[in-house]
This record gives structure tokens, C-alpha cells and sequence, in this order.
């Protein structure tokens, strides 16, 4: 990695798997440097992967295969800003589709249990509509919702 910033993920031995998934899955994702490991270890053997860089959507990330021990869960997700509903219904339906699991209000989880926000621009600009009441509408039609539909949330906005 060229930054001091990377975002370090935990996976149980899937994290070249869960790399090419985002690098397929999201723009301006690809896998970098995979390292695999010189010696055995806890969680593997040697020559397994280890480590595996990879970009989503422009943050680096480095995925580490440390075992078992440790699940993602939703303290840390992926906030994706969205520009329209095609682009919401294939990044939400790639990770669900692909052995994730739906959630509340735009969350969804991968198969790898990493969360994600799939929040279309239009949700996040209603719910900070200089109106409150256009903004609590908006909210509150959110709350009924797992994917956003962005024309009912427009509707919602405007009463």
C-alpha cells in the first residue's frame, strides 16, 4: 500500500475471495498485492493467502485471513452515496444476491458479514431537506424501508 491510511479487514480465509467480489462489484475497486504466508500460522499454513490489497470504490482496504476469532459487524460499514435507483437495485442486489443478507433503512451485509450502506444521494439530501416536515416524511417512509426506492422517498418528501 502507497498511503499510511488502509482500512484492515478480518476474514476467515476468504479474503482474496471477498476482494475479487469488489473489485468486480463496485467501481474503482481492483486487487492489488496479494502476500501469501512464508510460514505456518494460527489460522493457516504457509503459502496460504495471507493478506490481499485491494481498493474499494477508491479506499484502500487490506484484507487479512486471521481466522475464526473475530466477526465483522455493523459498528464499521460502507457508506455507498448512490446517483440513481439502477445504480442502488445492482450494487444492493450484487450483495445480496451473492450470499448477503438484507437489513433496515438502506444496510445490507455481504457474504463475508462486512456491512454496507446503499444510500442513494436522493435519501440523503431529503432527510437534510431544509423542511422538516419534508424531511421527517422522507425519514419516516425510510424507515419502512431495506432498499431505498428513491421515488417513494421523493414522494414521501413531497408530501
Amino acid at each position: 500500500m502507497d498511503g499510511k491510511n488502509t482500512i484492515c479487514l478480518w476474514y476467515d480465509g476468504t479474503a482474496l475471495d471477498a476482494a475479487n467480489f469488489y473489485a468486480r462489484t463496485f467501481p474503482d475497486s481492483a486487487v492489488g498485492t496479494i502476500l501469501r504466508a512464508p510460514a505456518d500460522y494460527p489460522a493457516g499454513k504457509q503459502g496460504d493467502v495471507l493478506t490481499v490489497e485491494f481498493t474499494v470504490i477508491g479506499i484502500p482496504c487490506v484484507g487479512l485471513n486471521g481466522g475464526p476469532g473475530i466477526k465483522h459487524n455493523e459498528a464499521f460499514s460502507f457508506q455507498v452515496a448512490t446517483d440513481d435507483q439502477a445504480e442502488t437495485d445492482r450494487l444492493w442486489n450484487a450483495i445480496v444476491g451473492n450470499g448477503g443478507q438484507e437489513s433496515e433503512c438502506s444496510w445490507c451485509k455481504d457474504k463475508w458479514g462486512v456491512s454496507w450502506q446503499i444510500a442513494p444521494r436522493a435519501l440523503l439530501e431529503a432527510i437534510a431537506d431544509p423542511d422538516p416536515a419534508a424531511a421527517k416524511r422522507a425519514f419516516e417512509a425510510m424507515m419502512g424501508m431495506k432498499k431505498i426506492d428513491i421515488a417513494a422517498i421523493e414522494a414521501a418528501r413531497r408530501g
